[in-house]
């Protein structure tokens, strides 16, 4: 029961009040430490009334919290030196970490956890010493990875075509050779040890990511903007076609080329992914997604409709006329790409004006300019426009989420011995087998004097402006008088503010 009235604090409004009833509680319990302890007793959810402080975004009651677990080391005049016990919040040894969980939640409360001490701190250190160092490596070998795939796309074994062509617009010359054919020469053994590891790289990345889909679940993993989601399937998608080539090229099925073609456009588009580790080049990312699943997403829809009707318009106007002369819209699937290039202006209105041209192409064609052009493109773009507007103001906010759930994926991959953990063991300082991470702060004792100065200073300036003001409001003179009275107020002003505040800082002196 008291367990329950805990996490049921962590959710009040009220936080002065959930502060005092939580101390009183506590005052209660009859094991004030370890597993026994009220505060360690999770809820059906597995989150102790700790980690639900973090999820629900409650800064008060984390603050709360982290200053009851403090222990101050030493002081010196302005300088102190605090441990901060961090057993739930480092990700070391946690199977529910509490940064994943702050990261994984979609309460914009809850990642101004991540500017607080010691959460802060905490990621600082692991990310300048472990993880953008190896996050740079990864992302160096990652490149290697896909520029020794595309060179075994670019020298694929192909053969001269043999067959003879059966229609006037067949442009076939090469075709692909049978597997007994590919690996006969000296290139072909370069290239099948690149072949090799592109396809032990793609069961590399099967197998990192599939544990943690089943770990954190689909929806969770592939959702979160901020755990990477669209990469994850970007990443999955390319291993898979990566195995359905080599499967066809075993096989020596005819048509690789249509899973190597998208194997190479995803595997370099998730080179966008480690863009994340880079503070200049983060937050573009961010926004790339949120347009591209938000905007772009409900624009297909209907760009998809006017291409559907538009294409089948102009498919139809055409069927009767000889296509050598105007061929754009010859069958109905070159209708549809013919008009999708249109609509995004790549090309011009396909028109011979050698021919005589149908009547109602030039009806259409109109309509289409007017709906597809003019309104529909210059939709999408106010959507960026506004999209971007909201998501530059807090771009810096996600990204450094992204930081922290790229270190907590790189620990959890990580051996070990490549990771050691970070903090100080308490047993140093006779405090248990909990860990501390060790803080230096300096607290300034002239701060506090210093900000009565400036309020100060700020009202008398407030005060005299607003007579100024009044005056001026109130007099009926020219406006030659009105500057002539201005400016000597204004002189009179600036000399009984100065005057004031010199009072102030002598006084106090």
């Amino acid at each position: 029961i008291g367990n329950t009235v805990l996490h049921i604090l962590v959710l009040q409004p009220n936080k002065t009040f959930a502060c005092h009833m939580y101390s009183l509680i506590l005052s209660y319990d009859r094991n004030k430490e370890g597993p026994g302890s009220l505060e360690m007793i999770p809820n059906n959810e597995g989150l102790s009334p700790f980690k639900l402080a973090g999820v629900e975004g409650n800064t008060v009651m984390f603050q709360y919290l982290m200053q009851k677990r403090k222990q101050n080391l030493w002081s010196f005049g302005p300088l102190s030196t605090v441990l901060y016990d961090i057993t739930e919040i480092d990700s070391w040894a946690e199977d529910q970490s509490f940064l994943e969980l702050i990261v994984s939640t979609k309460k914009r409360e809850a990642r101004q956890i991540l500017d607080l001490t010691p959460v802060k701190e905490l990621v600082s250190l692991k990310w300048n010493m472990y993880g953008r160092p190896y996050f740079c490596f990864l992302a160096l070998f990652y490149i290697l990875y896909m520029v020794c795939f595309t060179m075994c796309c670019v020298c694929r074994p192909l053969k001269p075509r043999t067959g003879n062509r059966t229609s006037s617009r067949d442009n076939t010359v090469y075709v692909q050779k049978m597997l007994q054919e590919s690996y006969v020469a000296y290139e072909d053994e370069l290239r099948l040890v690149g072949e090799l590891i592109t396809v032990i790289g793609a069961v590399v990345i099967l197998v990192l990511e599939i544990p943690d889909i089943l770990r954190v679940g689909a929806a969770k993993y592939f959702g979160q903007t901020i755990l990477g989601g669209p990469f994850h399937i970007i990443v999955i998608t390319y291993a898979c076609m990566i195995l359905v080539t080599m499967v066809m090229r075993l096989t020596s099925t005819t048509g690789e080329v249509v899973p190597m073609s998208f194997a190479l456009v995803l595997g370099w588009c998730n080179v966008m992914y480690f863009a994340r580790g880079f503070q200049m080049l983060g937050p573009f990312t961010i926004m790339i997604q949120k347009m591209i699943f938000g905007d772009l997403m409900r624009f297909c829809w209907l760009m998809a409709v006017v291409i559907l009707g538009f294409a089948s318009a102009f498919y139809i106007i055409f069927q009767t006329e000889n296509p050598e002369n105007l061929g754009q819209f010859y069958n109905y699937p070159m209708s549809l790409f013919t008009t999708f290039e249109l609509f995004l202006t790549i090309i011009d209105g396909p028109a011979n004006y050698d021919v005589d041209l149908p009547f109602m192409y030039s009806v259409v064609y109109f309509a289409f300019a007017i709906i597809a052009t003019l309104l529909m493109l210059n939709l999408l773009i106010a959507m960026m426009g506004d999209t971007h507007w909201r998501v530059a103001h807090e771009q810096d906010e996600l990204w450094r989420a992204q930081v922290v759930a790229t270190t907590v994926m790189l620990e959890r991959k990580l051996p070990r011995c490549l990771w050691p953990r970070s903090g100080i063991c308490g047993r140093e300082f006779g405090l248990g087998d909990r860990w501390y991470l060790r803080i230096e702060d300096r607290v300034d004792p002239n701060k506090h004097k210093m900000m009565r100065y400036t309020e100060a200073f700020k009202a008398q300036d407030r005060d005299n402006y607003d007579k100024s003001s009044a005056k001026l409001e109130t007099s009926g003179d020219t406006l030659c008088k009105k500057e002539l009275s201005a400016l000597s107020m204004s002189r009179s002003t600036s000399r009984t503010s100065s005057h004031r505040g010199w009072e102030i800082l002598r006084r106090n002196t």
